[in-house]
C-alpha cells in the first residue's frame, strides 16, 4: 500500500511549444525566463540499476504523516454513481481509477468540464497567407489568447481554463481534410457495393460544433449531391456543448445529448464514425503486477473524511479490467508484453534488496478505449472509424507506463502535476494514445483492418495545403500538432 503525495510543479509551456506539443492550455503573463537550447535530437539516458528501487526508497521515506480518519468506513461507488448523488466531492468513499477520473472531469455539479473547461476558438478563420511564417501566426494566436483569458478572470471568480485543438485553430481547412477523406471512401464504398447510399456521420463530442461545421460547408461547397443524402449525428456527453451545437441550426443534423460508452441503439448500415482530439480524456484504470508471480493489481482510489486521497491495490476483480488484459493477452502476432513488468531474472534479483517494494510501477490501461471499441462492434457494425488524437505529451505524471497530464491554471500559469489523486473539477487530465497498441485492439476486437497514419500524412493526403500556407512557404497543417496520428478503418 503506497499513499501518493501529491505535489505540483510549474511547468513550463510557451506557445510555440503547445501548439506543436498538442493540446496544451497556453499560459501568458508569467517573467521571462532563459532557456538555454536543446539539442536537435534528445536521446534517453542509459538506464542504471536499480534507478527504480532507489527513487521507490527515497519517496517512501518522503511520504507526509497523514491526519485522515482511516477507521472511518468507505463506500465504495462508480462515476456514474457520484454524478446522481453528490454536487461536491464525495469523501469517505472509494472507486476504481477510471471511476475517479471520469468524476474528476464529466461530474455535472463539479467535473472539470462542467465548471471550468473552455475552448479556445477564434472569431474568425485565420488568413494564413497574410503571416509571415508560423512564429507570425503563434505570436498573433498568443496575443488573443492572451487577451480572452484576461476577459475570463474579469468576469468570473474562478480562474477558468482554455484549451485549443487543431479542429479550431486550422479552420475550416482542417475540417474540411476529413470531409475529403470521408468523401472519397464513401465513393469507393458505394462503387464497390454498387450503391447509391446515403452519406450518415456519427461524430462523437463534437465540441462547439466546428468540426460538424466546417465538414458540411465543404460537402455544400463542392459535393451538393451528396449534402442532400447526408445525416449528420453528434453524440455529445455535455448538455452545454449540446445545446452549442444544436444553436447552429444546420440542415440534416440530429444532436444526441448521452455518453457514448451508454450507447444502445444498433446502426446496422453504413457509416462513418468520427472521434477527433476526444479519447484523450477517457478515463484509464491503473494496474501494477506483483513481483513475485506477475499477477496484475487493480487500482481503487480512497478519499478520506479530510479529503486526502490514496491509491490502494486489490486482484484484478473488475470485470472491463479483466476483459481488457485478457484481450490484450490473446491479440494475434508478437505478444505485447508490459513495459511495466520486467523481466523474471530481474524481479528475482531485486526481491532480495531491503525495502525493495512488491508491486511494479503503474500502467495506465485504456480501459473506456477498450469500451468504445466494443460499442463499435456491438451497434455500429458497418461503420468506418476516422480517430486522431495525440501519441505523445510532455509533462506526464513521472515513473509510469502510459500516464496522463495532469494540469491547471494559476495565476496566469500552467501548473503540471506528478499525480493524478488531485480535487476533482480544478485539473484537466489526458492521456496520450499507444496508437500501435489501439490500432490491435480494435482490429481485434470489431474485425477491422484498420490503420495508422500521421498528422502530417493525414494532411498530405487530404488537405487543401494551399490554403494553409504563409508566406514563407511553412504551412501550420503539416507542421502544426506534430504528436497527432490517425487511426483509420
Amino acid at each position: 500500500m503506497f499513499v501518493l503525495p501529491t505535489r505540483a510543479h510549474a511547468a513550463s509551456s510557451g506557445l510555440a511549444h503547445a501548439c506543436r506539443a498538442g493540446r496544451r492550455q497556453l499560459a501568458t503573463g508569467r517573467p521571462k525566463t532563459t532557456k538555454k537550447p536543446e539539442p536537435a535530437e534528445k536521446t534517453e539516458p542509459a538506464a542504471r540499476p536499480f534507478t527504480g528501487y532507489f527513487d521507490a526508497v527515497r519517496d517512501i521515506m518522503q511520504m507526509p504523516a497523514t491526519t485522515a480518519d482511516t477507521s472511518i468506513p468507505a463506500r465504495r461507488v462508480t462515476a456514474e454513481y457520484c454524478s446522481t448523488h453528490f454536487t461536491k466531492a464525495p469523501r469517505n468513499v472509494s472507486m476504481l481509477t477510471r471511476d475517479f477520473i471520469s468524476d474528476s472531469l464529466y461530474n455535472p455539479a463539479y467535473g472539470y468540464f462542467s465548471k471550468q473547461a473552455l475552448i479556445f476558438s477564434p472569431a474568425r478563420a485565420y488568413d494564413f497567407g497574410g503571416f509571415r511564417d508560423s512564429a507570425d501566426m503563434l505570436a498573433t494566436v498568443g496575443r488573443q489568447y492572451a487577451a480572452m483569458e484576461r476577459e475570463l478572470d474579469d468576469v468570473r471568480s474562478i480562474p477558468r481554463q482554455l484549451w485549443h485543438t487543431p479542429t479550431e485553430l486550422l479552420r475550416p481547412w482542417y475540417g474540411r481534410s476529413v470531409a475529403r477523406h470521408i468523401v472519397r471512401q464513401h465513393k469507393e464504398d458505394c462503387a464497390m457495393r454498387g450503391s447509391d447510399d446515403p452519406l450518415v456521420i456519427y461524430e462523437m463530442g463534437g465540441g462547439t460544433g466546428t468540426l460538424m461545421t466546417d465538414i458540411l460547408g465543404y460537402l455544400r461547397d463542392c459535393e451538393p449531391a451528396i449534402l442532400a443524402q447526408t445525416q449528420y449525428n453528434v453524440i455529445e456527453i455535455s448538455s452545454k456543448l449540446a445545446r452549442s451545437q444544436r444553436s447552429r441550426q444546420l440542415a440534416n443534423v440530429r444532436v444526441i445529448n448521452k455518453s457514448m460508452l451508454e450507447w444502445n441503439e444498433l446502426v446496422d448500415r453504413p457509416c462513418f464514425f468520427v472521434a477527433m482530439e476526444v479519447i484523450d480524456n477517457f478515463a484509464h484504470d491503473v494496474v501494477r503486477y506483483d513481483y513475485d508471480t506477475g499477477a496484475p493489481m487493480q487500482a481503487v482510489v480512497r478519499v478520506y473524511d479530510d479529503g486526502e486521497m490514496e491509491e490502494l491495490y486489490e486482484p484484478v476483480a473488475d470485470e472491463l479490467i479483466c476483459d481488457y488484459l485478457d484481450a490484450r493477452a490473446k491479440l494475434p502476432g508478437a505478444p505485447y508484453r508490459s513495459p511495466a513488468l520486467p523481466s523474471a531474472a530481474y524481479r528475482r534479483m531485486r526481491r532480495r534488496l531491503p525495502l525493495a517494494p512488491n508491486l511494479t510501477r503503474r500502467e495506465f490501461i485504456p480501459t473506456q478505449a477498450f469500451q468504445l471499441c466494443r460499442v463499435l462492434r456491438d451497434w455500429f457494425p458497418r461503420h468506418r472509424l476516422v480517430l486522431s488524437d495525440f501519441y505523445r505529451l510532455p509533462d506526464t505524471v513521472p515513473d509510469a507506463v502510459d500516464a496522463p497530464v495532469v494540469q491547471t491554471r494559476f495565476d496566469g500559469s500552467m501548473v503540471a502535476c506528478d499525480t493524478y489523486l488531485v480535487q476533482p473539477g480544478w485539473f484537466d487530465i489526458f492521456f496520450p494514445t499507444n496508437f500501435e497498441l489501439l490500432q490491435r485492439i480494435y482490429d481485434a476486437v470489431c474485425g477491422s483492418q484498420s490503420h495508422v497514419c500521421s498528422q502530417r500524412d493525414f494532411a498530405t493526403r487530404n488537405a487543401e495545403l494551399q490554403h494553409t500556407r504563409t508566406r514563407s512557404g511553412e504551412n501550420p497543417m503539416l507542421d502544426f500538432y506534430e504528436n497527432n496520428k490517425f487511426l483509420l478503418s
